[in-house]
């Protein structure tokens, strides 16, 4: 009988340390709870490239006529702000003497950075990453002679002094070109209540300083485009 008791608590004793060794080191299900909010993150980062870089992107966004609005480049320094995946960064390339993508989400300056290291190395010289903030570029003055907005200007806090502050980086005869989604409603792009009109964008602009504005809401289907030199 002593011998069974003993053998009971032994027992006891053996389930009581297992419980305290699962609580101190984590259950099975603790991690996978940690495993499956990374694979959503990452899915999201993923999702995100896949729709900038659809292929029928090339259809509605006509990047090579935007490509044209920005000029002949051979000389030039283009900087893509909030260039994303790099749909246009990268197709500046060829053309620009330099390009600068710049970003505020680390995860995309990191794709962006993998992306650069498959270019040839001529290529890679001239083109460089860089991390922003919401409130900072990041450039140096008179160092963009052109700066391209795709489907960014509409997320950007304080519009009127960020780009008071962005006039000084732009060369003399710098320009900065930003293209949103119509208001109306449309298949392609976010919700009415992620979309800037473009009088507010006209009007933001003139605030911050921006005297030479043209607008141009027919050449795209989806979007509307401003060029502004200071």
């Amino acid at each position: 009988m002593l011998r069974q008791n003993f053998s009971n608590v032994c027992q006891l004793l053996f389930v009581l340390l297992l419980l305290c060794h699962c609580q101190n080191s984590g259950t099975p299900e603790t991690i996978l709870i940690g495993d499956d909010a990374n694979w959503s993150e990452e899915s999201d980062f993923e999702e995100k490239v896949s729709t900038y870089e659809d292929e029928n992107r090339d259809v509605w966004q006509k990047p090579e006529h935007v490509l044209d609005i920005l000029g002949p480049l051979d000389d030039k320094t283009v900087v893509d702000l909030g260039a994303g995946s790099g749909y246009f960064a990268f197709r500046l390339v060829p053309k620009a003497q330099k390009v600068i993508a710049v970003e505020i989400d680390p995860k995309f300056v990191g794709f962006l950075q993998k992306k650069k290291e498959q270019l040839p190395s001529a290529q890679q010289d001239k083109f460089e990453v860089r991390l922003a903030t919401p409130t900072d570029a990041r450039l140096e003055d008179a160092e963009a002679d052109a700066v391209l907005l795709v489907s960014t200007y509409a997320y950007m806090s304080d519009r009127v002094q960020y780009f008071r502050n962005l006039k000084p980086k732009l060369s003399d005869e710098g320009k900065v070109v930003i293209i949103e989604f119509k208001m109306k409603d449309i298949r392609n792009g976010p919700p009415r209540n992620e979309k800037v009109s473009i009088a507010t964008v006209e009007e933001e602009l003139k605030k911050a300083g921006y005297t030479r504005i043209e607008t141009d809401d027919q050449t795209l289907d989806y979007q509307y485009i401003i060029v502004a030199r200071k």
